[in-house]
């Protein structure tokens, strides 16, 4: 048994798990967040991608005692109370789910990308970049239909603050 000592979702969160627990079934049985998915076992479906130190990963490749002292965000920690993250709320408006069972990792890699390219998106790179997330009920449209909006309003969003700030 190891200790785990982790920021999660803001809080700092502890607990003692096996040496071979993987970080999905600490967030999941021991934490309690079960909004990360287990989908594939394999890390090939991309349905249990959390942010780790602000990096998207495959929390089932990941131990939970390599993760001691992170800083994790889950679908959990996205919204803000009440109110949607942007890329949660595109999902919704632009009916980019069906079953649900892998938006939560879709929506943590869909952040993860428009982090990692402020200047937007384009439908080439955003399907690229989807390559590790299945999604078994689409064709994908609405899926990157979605990012790409999010990618445009945080985009503004961000143009907007600047110019506040200036």
């Amino acid at each position: 048994m190891s200790d785990v000592s982790l920021t999660v979702n803001g809080k700092r969160v502890s607990g003692s798990t096996e040496d071979r627990t993987l970080l999905v079934h600490f967030l999941r049985e021991h934490l309690g967040l079960t909004g990360t998915h287990v989908g594939c076992d394999t890390s090939q479906c991309g349905a249990c991608v959390v942010h780790v130190d602000g990096r998207a990963v495959k929390s089932c490749t990941m131990l939970a005692v390599q993760a001691s002292g992170s800083t994790i965000v889950t679908i959990e920690g996205l919204a803000n109370g009440a109110e949607l993250h942007p890329v949660q709320a595109a999902f919704k408006e632009h009916h980019g789910l069906q079953c649900g069972f892998c938006t939560p990792g879709m929506i943590m890699a869909a952040t993860d990308m428009i982090a990692h390219h402020p200047e937007g998106l384009d439908e080439a790179t955003v399907r690229a970049e989807l390559d590790g997330n299945i999604c078994r009920c689409t064709g994908y449209h609405n899926i990157v239909k979605a990012i790409l909006a999010a990618s445009q309003a945080m985009s503004k969003g961000s143009k907007g603050r600047a110019k506040q700030a200036a």
